[in-house]
């Protein structure tokens, strides 16, 4: 019976590294671009971006581990 071994996982923690830092990063910056514009929905933007960060560290992280 061949052992079913796994090879090279860099794509795969490279990716799941990007969903967990990814978005947020583009949140704050829409953020920042909007803020002169509309100041409160520059605010909501910075709040999910931390939100998505806190949840996406916190699942990814763990199944990094």
């Amino acid at each position: 019976m061949i052992a079913l071994e796994v090879g090279n996982l860099n794509g795969l923690i490279i990716f799941i590294l990007g969903i967990m830092i990814g978005p947020p990063i583009i949140l704050t910056l829409i953020g920042f671009a909007v803020k002169k514009q509309s100041p409160k929905g520059a605010k909501v933007l910075f709040i999910l971006a931390a939100l998505y960060l806190l949840i996406g560290l916190g699942i990814c992280g763990s199944l990094l581990t």
